[in-house]
C-alpha cells in the first residue's frame, strides 16, 4: 500500500468554479476517482483520461450501490497503493456520509484526508439570492436531512426548529415536503413564512420555486424539478426577488409561483 492514499472530496453543489484549488489538483493528480449523481457533469469532465472512473450512483430510495458496499469500495481501492479521489457533492462532511467512509478507511489502517467543499446551503442559496442569516430576519440557521434512516419516520425536534429567528435549510426532502410542512405547523410556525425549493442549484439547470410554508408542497407538486432539490424555510426567503444575481439557462418556475 506503499503511496496509496484516499482524499474524501467536497464537489461542491454543482459549479465546477465553486471547486477549491486543493479539490482540483487532486482530481487532476489522481488514479481513481469514485463518484456519484451528486457530482456536477461539469466536474466529471475535469477528470483525466488516465484515470479510472467508478461511478456508485446512489439516488433517494433508489441505491444504485448501497453505502457499505461503497466504504468496501474504498477501501478496496485504498488497498491497492493508488491516489484515490472520492468526489462527493456539497461537502462530505454535510450530510454526505463522508465520516462513514473516513470510520472504514481508519478501521483497515488506510490513510485519508478530508477536503471541505461548498456544502448546497451556502451555494444554493446564494445562487437563488438567498442570504441564510440577515439582520432583522434571522440570527441562526439551521441545518437538517429531509429524510430519515432507511426511509424511517422524521424526528426532529420540530418546536425549536419553528423558531421565526431561524433560517431552516432542509437536505433531501422534497418528498417529505408534506409532512415536513404539517409537523412545522403543529409546533406552531407561521404558515406565512416564505419558503423555497431550489433545484439544481449553482448549475444552467437551476430552477427557484417560491411561497411559504403553508403552501410551498402545492406549488411544486407536478412541477418537473432538476434533481438535486433544496428547501429553504425562514424571512430571508422574502430577499430572493432582490437578491437575485444568477441567470441559469431554466427560466425561474413563474406558472409555479403565478
Amino acid at each position: 500500500m506503499a503511496g496509496g492514499r484516499v482524499y474524501l472530496v467536497g464537489a461542491g453543489p454543482g459549479d465546477p468554479d465553486l471547486l477549491t484549488v486543493k479539490a482540483l489538483r487532486l482530481i487532476r493528480e489522481a488514479e481513481v476517482v469514485v463518484y456519484d449523481r451528486l457530482v456536477g457533469a461539469g466536474i466529471v469532465d475535469l477528470i483525466p483520461r488516465r484515470a479510472e472512473r467508478v461511478f456508485v450512483g446512489k439516488a433517494p430510495r433508489n441505491h444504485a450501490v448501497p453505502q457499505h458496499e461503497i466504504n468496501a469500495i474504498l477501501v478496496r481501492l485504498g488497498l491497492s497503493g493508488r491516489r484515490v479521489v472520492r468526489l462527493k457533492g456539497g461537502d462530505p462532511y454535510v450530510f454526505g456520509r463522508g465520516s462513514e467512509e473516513a470510520l472504514a478507511l481508519g478501521e483497515h489502517g488506510i490513510p485519508f484526508e478530508i477536503v471541505p467543499g461548498v456544502t448546497a446551503a451556502t451555494g444554493c442559496g446564494a445562487y437563488a439570492g438567498i442570504p441564510l442569516t440577515h439582520r432583522g430576519l434571522a440570527t441562526g440557521v439551521r441545518f437538517v436531512t429531509g429524510h430519515g434512516k432507511d426511509d424511517e419516520a422524521l424526528e426532529h425536534d420540530w418546536a425549536s426548529m419553528a423558531d421565526p429567528n431561524t433560517t431552516l435549510v432542509l437536505y433531501m426532502a422534497l418528498m417529505n415536503l408534506g409532512e415536513i410542512r404539517a409537523r412545522l405547523l403543529d409546533a406552531g410556525m407561521d404558515p406565512a413564512t416564505p419558503a423555497a425549493v431550489v433545484a439544481a442549484g449553482t448549475t444552467d439547470r437551476q430552477a427557484l420555486a417560491t411561497g411559504t410554508l403553508a403552501d410551498l408542497p402545492e406549488r411544486v407538486a407536478g412541477a418537473d424539478l432538476p434533481p438535486p432539490c433544496l428547501i429553504i424555510i425562514g424571512r430571508v426567503v422574502s430577499l430572493a426577488p432582490k437578491l437575485a444575481w444568477f441567470e441559469a439557462a431554466e427560466p425561474l418556475l413563474e406558472a409555479v409561483n403565478a
